[in-house]
């Protein structure tokens, strides 16, 4: 019996190890950013170098975390050739967006052994178990895996642009999505702004995942 614990106990510090070499190496590497951007475009092929104006919904006007954001557009707008007008001057292109990060609760899997599990984070490794007794083999020892709730935020960014030129028929939409595990909208929205031109304008009703290495 003391050699079964005492074979655990080894076991359960060789995982604790090999849990924490892996965590060393993943903070070695560049952490990138992830989202799934879908797009539909009917792109005219005589928009370069005509004007745009960003027009507020509903609200928004005033709003100083929207006008942040507006700026994050502006960044970003660039790829599709178009300039923004003067205040004042009439534009071809009206270009609006919405965003939120909506929390919701979803369940994940973790394993209960505090010394299998060693605070690394829910659902670390992809292993069923370990062995214990090292070179002289043993038994086959696996933790049980509980369901825990997390919440999960969900990021979004949604530009749309419409062509005067044809009655304001729209031209352009892009939605970005990405989930964290912490409110920072304000964080991931220079991705999202980022994202939704990526590879501007796309294929119409395309949908792809988009990484990004983070800035540090």
């Amino acid at each position: 019996m003391l050699h079964f614990f005492g074979q655990k106990l080894i076991s359960s510090w060789r995982a604790a190890m090999v849990l924490a070499c892996m965590a060393i190496l993943a903070g070695c590497a560049a952490p990138t950013w992830s989202a799934r951007v879908t797009s539909f475009e009917q792109w005219p092929p005589d928009a370069a170098g005509k004007t745009y104006h960003i027009v507020p919904e509903s609200g928004q006007t005033g709003n100083l975390e929207y006008q942040t954001y507006s700026d994050m557009i502006r960044a970003n707008i660039g790829r599709t050739g178009l300039v923004e007008a003067q205040p004042g001057q009439k534009a071809r292109f009206n270009v609006s967006f919405d965003y939120g990060n909506p929390v919701t609760q979803t369940w994940v899997q973790q394993y209960a052994d505090p010394y299998f599990y060693n605070g690394f984070g829910p659902g670390f490794g992809p292993w069923g178990g370990y062995y214990g007794g090292g070179w002289g083999g043993g038994v086959f020892y696996s933790p049980p895996v509980v369901n825990v709730p997390v919440q999960v935020y969900k990021n979004t960014l949604t530009v749309i642009i419409k062509d005067n030129a044809r009655n304001g028929v729209e031209v352009y939409r892009s939605s970005a999505v990405s989930a964290s595990s912490h409110d920072n909208l304000l964080n991931v929205m220079p991705y999202l702004t980022r994202a939704v031109f990526d590879g501007f304008p796309g294929n119409n009703g395309q949908q792809r995942e988009i990484r990004y290495e983070r800035q540090r």
